[in-house]
């Protein structure tokens, strides 16, 4: 079966329309359905077609891109008594990725500065609360901006005060704070909801190219660990504690829309609904993708509400009986799956946009109480989507503006 499968897939290789896509990801066109095609991951020897899924076999496709992979030779040589002969050799063919390497060089070596001139932008519309006596605070603006900063820097708050110092400067803050202010400002229980909504509102000006998403979940480590003895094994036991990040983004920039933080137990499932509302806000949702953790009658419900399609693969289990907005998405699940799959791959760019964040700012947070972490990892979505803004600059044209921010502030 092997054999028949490894020639279709040569006559497949044929097609000048098979791509790369990305670092291992090749999208190659289905030859029954023209308008549609599958993905093919080098690094996981997988592909999205229903042959590979079902039966778990290197099916044509994958086939197709090793073979796009080699290129045939073929050269005269000339034997020892004098005669010719036609020799054919196989080799590899180095395919590159295409980039827009000056649009990617140009954000890469400005985006510290420009990260700092978008934070200022977003926190100019943060209104101090009144005050009525005692010490003069600091401005919540000058606050927000000193401690995503810190968090983008990577550093403690105290080795980042050079970068804080720097921001007053060249006029970002109007006063650098104290390192222990910017931890204060970490731990406030009040702040966490102003910085959700400033991660929402950051991720709004690239309303015009997003309408595909994509929704999932990962964990961020902590330094606090639980300690308990366990009579079974006589033994101490210890465990990392860590948090859950929620978290919708765009299939275009990888820009994070929405997010919510809660406990490592904390259910999947249940924060779709959420997730969607929020970001139906700002955005067009076109259609919303995720993993099977997320069936359920209440969040295809949700994203139906939005004017959506959702695309969230069925359990063995389940069946297409239910509700409406259940049964259409059980028929394009069963019945279009070439449709389904296609659409569905959009999903693998919430994992992308987790590990940047992580790569980027770090997988663990420093903070030890709960509310600070909570608002540490928010901080830790807040300049990403800052740094997904000055590629945008350069490689969309975009031009970020934040008139939704304009007085938010937090409770006196």
């Amino acid at each position: 079966m092997n054999d028949a499968r490894q020639e279709r897939g040569l006559a497949l290789s044929k097609d000048k329309r098979i791509l790369r896509i990305g670092a291992s990801k090749w999208a190659v066109p289905s030859q029954t359905q023209g308008a549609s095609g599958y993905v093919v991951d080098e690094a996981t020897n997988s592909c999205t077609c229903p042959d590979h899924e079902t039966r778990a076999v290197k099916c044509k496709h994958i086939f197709a891109v090793e073979f796009v992979q080699r290129e045939t030779v073929v050269e005269t040589v000339t034997r020892e008594d004098g005669s010719s002969a036609v020799r054919e050799t196989t080799r590899e063919v180095r395919v590159k990725y295409t980039q827009n390497w000056p649009a990617y060089n140009a954000a890469q070596t400005t985006e510290k500065e420009h990260v700092g001139a978008l934070l200022r932008a977003l926190c100019e519309g943060i209104v101090t609360p009144p005050q009525r006596r005692g010490r003069p605070r600091l401005p919540l603006a000058d606050l927000t901006h000193s401690a995503a900063m810190k968090v983008y820097s990577g550093m403690s708050g105290r080795r980042a005060t050079t970068d804080i110092r720097a921001c007053a400067e060249k006029g970002l803050i109007d006063e650098a704070p104290h390192y222990n202010s910017v931890h204060n400002f970490i731990e406030r229980a009040d702040v966490t909801e102003l910085l959700k909504t400033l991660v929402e509102e950051s991720a709004a000006p690239l309303k015009a190219v997003e309408s595909q998403f994509a929704v999932d979940s990962t964990g961020f480590a902590t330094s606090v660990y639980a300690r308990w003895f366990d009579h079974k094994y006589g033994r101490e036991m210890t465990e990392q504690r860590w948090i859950k990040c929620h978290a919708m983004v765009g299939a275009c920039t990888n820009v994070i829309t929405t997010v919510e933080v809660t406990e490592s137990n904390g259910a999947d499932s249940p924060e779709l609904p959420g997730l969607v509302a929020n970001t139906a806000k700002r955005f067009n949702v076109g259609e919303v993708s995720a993993d099977k953790a997320y069936v359920g009658h209440a969040n295809f419900a949700a994203i139906e509400a939005v004017g959506a399609v959702p695309y969230i693969p069925f359990k063995s289990n389940n069946q297409g009986d239910g509700p409406a907005a259940w049964r259409r998405a059980w028929h394009t699940f069963s019945l279009r799956r070439d449709e389904f799959l296609r659409h569905y791959h959009a999903r693998s760019n919430v994992e992308t946009t987790f590990s940047s964040v992580k790569r980027l700012f770090g997988g663990a947070v420093r903070a030890k109480l709960p509310v600070a972490q909570k608002n540490e990892v928010l901080l830790k979505c807040l300049v990403f989507n800052a740094s997904c803004l000055v590629h945008a600059m350069y490689e969309l044209g975009i031009e970020p503006a934040f008139p939704g921010v304009a007085g938010l502030t937090v409770a006196s």
